[in-house]
């Protein structure tokens, strides 16, 4: 009858009265045991109550607190004391007895009590059991029991090395899961591509959800030492639960969280040394006055420099180590979890503080991290955890620009036989010493010194729940939680900057979302062959985001910098803005097992947004998966080399908003006009026509395997799979008598198709230790339609001496590809020739075509772990292979010739001269010119050495200390090797963001090499 009416209460909760909850805990299996006999009472008096005493502890034998002593098959039981220590009564009437030992976190025991008095037992935290399970949207479940593909990245890999955002620690450690870092930037830019790109106009990051919460961008509030596992959730099966947010997957972040095993205390720390990984070739002080002097005779005037100061300027200024410099990282986390059977805690803090390679830039992160989990009853539990940060970003990343008109461009091109300093101690301005060198070149010092924009943003994430079991099957749960960020924009350039008279600008921001989830789920075994899970449950999320600017310029003073603008002699227009959202969502999902073997996963959910048209508010994303576990059929137990074989099949369907809060609507926008010698204001339809827009729809299929070799001792994975995004949002351009320039319409879809293939081998498991695991990931992006078949061009960048568009997205193509000119060597006088594709006798845009594509052939990572007693090896490479790279630095810095800028040597040894025709590059000449053209893509392939590590544990289980649990010593280095043809500073760089801007190197900041030291501590 209870579980008649469970599943009528379940049904009630379908019809309408749904709530939240976690998928079922699978209970661990006790184990039996026996111990020896200590005191004994005579056999001949067995019917004489007793009583039974000891200590519960754990492996290392630290007591554990609250552990219960329960007599098997009664109600009869204890809790330890506050030393894991014990005293239970034996009825008399009690025949055989059977003692059940048992503790949060821990595998349970049992053991036959025969005669004993005294018994002291160790309980183990069953760690293959813990690993099994991961965490899926809504809940968690055995991994043998999956039916989608899901990814995990365990809490080790995170805190394999530093860095700045825990994104950044996937790299290489999943299939299917492209990290993209946008350059070396404390604090800099970090994405995520899960099995390829789907949108042209929205976001292609995953959904992160943290603890439960569907948190806004990238997790830059945690520290990589706070969190437990990440499951990425790949394909529609497994990310449909979410609806309109899974289109580009799912990453599902759990912090740690209270044990009830006593105290621990854990403390890490690590300190590491970044430098320039690779400085470029560039040309020294007797070099530059060589190349100046060839471009005057080659344009026709006298030489700039005689041959005595050419020989005398030597090497001249290095402005690379002038610009850039070995900088620090600090890491530093402890944390202090206690609790026993009912009630368990954990509070933590951690600092992060990185300095930048280029002087004066730093990112630092603060964060206090709580969670308390309390079962009230039997039937009641509650749940809370909170995470405080606070992050201050200092900038010094002035990129892109040509002609030295930015930071990192001045770094390269400034004159070597230029001076930093004036002889008063004032800043050199640059086109001031040669009248042959351009005006718009800036002394990088200025913007080191005279310059600064600080981003200060304090981020609060906190939730928390409420969990009822009227019945062990059911579990009813209610939760809400809230994300805060506010941040606010400090820039300032001083009077001291190059023609500057001081200016300031602050903006500040605040974006609060509130989520309320409720949720049911019912989980049973039948007949011991039917397991059942069925989760309902609806949800409401709504996001706020308001913003305020202002700005002013003209400073008496730089005492105020951004301290008073009111201080400023021309104040500007202060900005403000408001937006808000909402999401409304019903889901459900059941999981059916049937004998262990064979597995079915069906959902469905119903998102409504407000930022889509009436009628169109509503998209609805079902999914379904298969599996066969062929390794439990019966045909399979008489052999011992396969043992799991598992095959998977899903589809499903998932979506994404993809358009701003207010893009459905005729909004008014203001502005000014002069009437007569008067100035108005006014509100005026903006320039974009509203479009009657839906959800863009992502339907994905996937085919799994799953195959462990000699005891799971080899074990392989493999997916295949098909997904096609529909209804795709983009900007379509509108003839002018509409009234409107472009408007959003759905015009066009995008398919992605993969394989992805991982591979793990424990190859030694004794005293010496050795395991090897990799992955590998291959994607097919292409671009099935656009409105009308007329392909975008995009990524339009001006550098002065080329003015275009670098990229197109069009039908029958990867996004993003590279679009120009190829060119077929030099003419008789040394100008670059370019390939008339279409024999017209004119080169014109009609001669562009495709040059290169930024997409991979592939990408991997490859990690080996070798251990022997204490002491741990371990090496990770990751790489890509078939990626180009657009690299727009080297239009100014190689060919903008005429202009006094410094450039790589290649360019003074390999010029072409009449003796010289077959050179890398054109005639030294201001007359010399260029375009786009597949001169500046290059291969973007490459091998890195991500980390390598050396650590050593110390033997402290034995070593009668009750304070120091564990202790572990590390040094290791990170991007130490790298094998790539690129000729710039890194090729991982993609200075414009990913998606349909990846693999463009403008000026970037360069991804440094460092050197770490740490410890791991646990008390």
């Amino acid at each position: 009858m209870k579980k008649i009416s469970a599943l009528l209460l379940l049904a009630s909760a379908l019809l309408g009265l749904t709530a939240e909850a976690q998928a079922g805990d699978y209970p661990l299996s006790p184990v039996q045991d026996t111990v020896p006999q200590r005191d004994t009472v005579p056999p001949s008096s067995p019917a004489q109550e007793r009583t039974v005493t000891g200590t519960i502890s754990d492996l290392d034998g630290t007591g554990l607190p609250g552990a219960t002593v329960q007599i098997k098959g009664t109600d009869l039981g204890v809790v330890s004391d506050d030393s894991g220590n014990y005293s239970i009564e034996i009825p008399a009437d009690q025949g055989s007895v059977v003692l059940v030992f048992s503790f949060l976190g821990f595998q349970s025991k049992e053991i036959t009590l025969g005669s004993q008095t005294a018994i002291d037992v160790s309980l183990s935290t069953d760690e293959q059991d813990l690993e099994e399970v991961v965490v899926i949207g809504y809940g968690s479940a055995r991994r043998t029991d999956l039916t989608g593909s899901v990814a995990q990245v365990n809490s080790e890999e995170l805190n394999a090395f530093p860095t700045t955002n825990v994104i950044q620690s996937l790299n290489g450690r999943a299939p299917g899961v492209q990290v993209i870092q946008n350059n070396g930037a404390p604090g800099g830019g970090v994405s995520i591509r899960i099995r390829g790109s789907n949108s042209i106009q929205g976001d292609n990051d995953p959904l992160y959800v943290i603890d439960g919460f569907p948190f806004s961008g990238n997790p830059t509030n945690l520290n990589n030492s706070d969190i437990a596992s990440i499951e990425i959730l790949k394909d529609a099966s497994a990310t449909a639960i979410y609806g309109s947010r899974g289109a580009n997957g799912v990453v599902l972040i759990t912090t740690k969280s209270g044990r009830g095993a006593g105290t621990l205390v854990e403390f890490d720390a690590a300190y590491s040394i970044q430098t320039l990984r690779n400085k470029l070739e560039l040309m020294n002080g007797g070099q530059y006055a060589q190349l100046m002097n060839i471009q005057a005779e080659n344009d026709g005037l006298e030489p700039y420099f005689s041959d005595s100061e050419v020989n005398g300027f030597g090497e001249g200024t290095d402005w690379q180590d002038l610009v850039f410099e070995q900088a620090p990282i600090r890491n530093t986390s402890l944390s202090i979890s206690s609790g026993g059977e009912n009630t368990q805690f954990l509070i933590g803090g951690s600092a992060f503080q990185q300095d930048g390679i280029i002087k004066d830039s730093d990112y630092d992160r603060y964060s206090i991290r709580s969670t308390i989990n309390h079962k009230i009853s039997d039937k009641f539990k509650v749940d809370f955890n909170s995470t405080l940060s606070k992050l201050i970003t200092s900038r010094r990343d002035s990129e892109g620009g040509a002609r030295g008109a930015s930071m990192i461009g001045a770094a390269l091109v400034a004159s070597p036989l230029s001076e930093p300093y004036m002889a008063n101690g004032s800043i050199n301005n640059l086109a001031d010493d040669f009248p042959f060198v351009s005006p718009d070149i800036v002394n990088p010092l200025y913007f080191i010194n005279e310059q600064s924009t600080v981003i200060t943003a304090n981020v609060i994430l906190a939730n928390a729940a409420i969990s009822y079991n009227p019945l062990p099957e059911l579990t009813i749960k209610v939760s809400g939680g809230i994300e805060n960020r506010d941040d606010r924009t400090d820039s300032y350039r001083s009077r001291n900057f190059l023609n500057s008279n001081g200016a300031a600008s602050v903006s500040s921001g605040q974006y609060v979302s509130r989520l309320n989830e409720n949720t049911i789920t019912y989980a049973d075994v039948f007949n011991e062959k039917h397991e059942l899970n069925v989760l309902a449950g609806f949800t409401y999320q709504d996001f706020t985001t308001k913003y305020l600017a202002g700005s002013g310029a003209g400073f008496l003073s730089d005492l105020y910098e951004t301290d008073n603008l009111g201080a400023a002699e021309t104040p500007g227009i202060p900005t403000s803005g408001y937006a808000n959202s909402v999401l409304l969502s019903y889901l459900g999902r059941v999981n059916y097992g049937f004998s262990n073997r064979y597995l079915a996963t069906f959902s469905f959910r119903a998102d409504g947004s407000s930022r889509y048209s009436e009628g169109n508010k509503w998209g609805y994303f079902p999914s379904g998966a298969l599996a066969w576990k062929v390794s439990e059929e019966n045909f399979m137990k008489d052999q011992e080399v396969v043992s799991t074989l598992k095959l998977r099949m899903s589809w499903g369907k998932t979506g994404s908003q993809a358009i701003d809060p207010y893009a459905t609507l005729n909004r008014l926008f203001p502005g000014y006009t002069v009437f007569g010698d008067d100035l108005f204001n006014f509100l005026a339809p903006g320039s974009t026509l509203p479009g009657d827009l839906k959800w863009e729809t992502t339907e994905q299929l996937d085919l799994g395997l799953d195959l462990g070799l000699w005891g799971d001792r080899v074990v392989l994975g493999a997916d295949y799979y098909l997904k096609t995004t529909d209804d795709l949002l983009s900007t379509v351009r509108l003839p002018s008598s509409f009234g409107y320039t472009t408007t959003i319409a759905n015009v066009g879809s995008i398919e992605n198709r993969g394989v992805e293939l991982s591979l793990f081998g424990q190859i030694f498991s004794s005293d010496f230790r050795w395991s090897l695991d990799g992955n590998i990931s291959f994607n097919r992006n292409k671009v099935l339609s656009l409105n009308g078949g007329e392909p975008i061009l995009t990524n339009f960048i001006n550098v002065v001496t080329v003015a275009d568009n670098f990229s197109i997205m069009e039908e029958g193509r990867p996004l993003g590809q590279f679009w120009g000119y190829r060119e077929d060597g030099y003419t008789e006088t040394g100008a670059i020739r370019y390939e008339d594709l279409n024999n017209d006798g004119q080169i014109n845009e009609d001669d562009k075509t495709h040059i290169g594509n930024p997409n991979p052939d592939f990408y991997f990572g490859f990690n080996s772990n070798m251990g022997y007693k204490g002491f741990q090896l371990e090496i990770f490479f990751q790489g890509s292979k078939g990626n180009d790279i657009m690299n727009v630095s080297a239009i100014s810095s190689t060919m903008d010739y005429g202009q006094g800028l410094n450039m790589p040597q290649e360019v003074l040894l390999d010029h072409w001269t009449p003796q010289n025709t077959d050179a890398k590059y054109p005639r030294i000449s201001r007359s010399s010119t260029t375009r786009v053209s597949d001169r500046f893509v290059e291969d973007g392939s490459y091998l890195r050495m991500k980390n390598i590590l050396l650590a050593y544990t110390f033997p402290l289980k034995n070593s009668g200390g009750k304070f120091l649990k564990s202790l572990r010593i590390y040094a290791s280095g990170q991007n130490l090797l790298t094998f790539t043809k690129y000729s710039w500073w890194d090729p991982e760089v993609n200075s414009k963001g990913a998606d349909n801007s990846m693999g463009i190197d403008h000026f970037g900041y360069p991804i440094p090499k460092s050197y770490t030291i740490g410890l791991n501590a646990t008390f």
